[in-house]
């Protein structure tokens, strides 16, 4: 049975930058597919690969079940597209940029869901924030006392990647979990 892959964890922890490093260490005999994220923000911004989208595009979207996944956060709105539906049916692993606050829902409706969790320390978190530039001191505390909540995230099959160091060490580790089969005899 394929498996939805929900990497998720706080502004800064360098969830972008692992999944760019999965994208291009993976072999091509790998059946896996990276989703895209629907979001109300310019193309431009941020270092995701997303479908910017205005308000309104989103609202019609939502309202005609485009989205198998949505979510608002930091005044944005996110969602996953409904193929993330067919390329599990058609026995396809998923990745998926996900959220934190929209992981219970996930674990409802997806069985093989495998959250990925990618944490980084309070100090690297904070110069990793300062140093892109895109948030006031004030936004930074918030996102700082955010991250604390994903300490108590629970879940049967949760992995935790630490990405403290060189982007290489968590990078081998996030592919090792996308390429891991299942090796129980049935």
């Amino acid at each position: 049975m394929a498996k939805l892959f929900y990497i998720i964890g706080a502004s800064g922890v360098g969830k972008d930058s692992l999944l760019g490093y999965a994208r291009q260490h993976l072999g091509p005999d790998e059946s896996l597919f990276f989703a895209h994220r629907y979001i109300t923000r310019n193309a431009g911004a941020g270092n995701e690969n997303h479908v910017a989208l205005s308000e309104q595009e989103f609202r019609q979207r939502l309202e005609k079940g485009s989205f198998a996944m949505h979510w608002s956060s930091h005044g944005l709105n996110y969602g996953i597209g409904v193929e993330v539906n067919q390329w599990l049916k058609k026995g396809v692993d998923v990745v998926v940029n996900g959220s934190r606050a929209y992981l219970p829902q996930a674990s409802k409706h997806y069985a093989e869901l495998v959250p990925v969790l990618i944490q980084v320390d309070q100090t690297t978190l904070r110069q990793r924030l300062e140093a892109r530039g895109r948030e006031t001191a004030e936004q930074i505390e918030a996102r700082l006392l955010r991250a604390q909540c994903m300490e108590g995230i629970s879940h049967p099959e949760l992995v935790v990647i630490e990405n403290n160091a060189d982007l290489s060490i968590a990078g081998k580790q996030l592919v090792g979990v996308l390429t891991a089969r299942n090796t129980q005899c049935v």
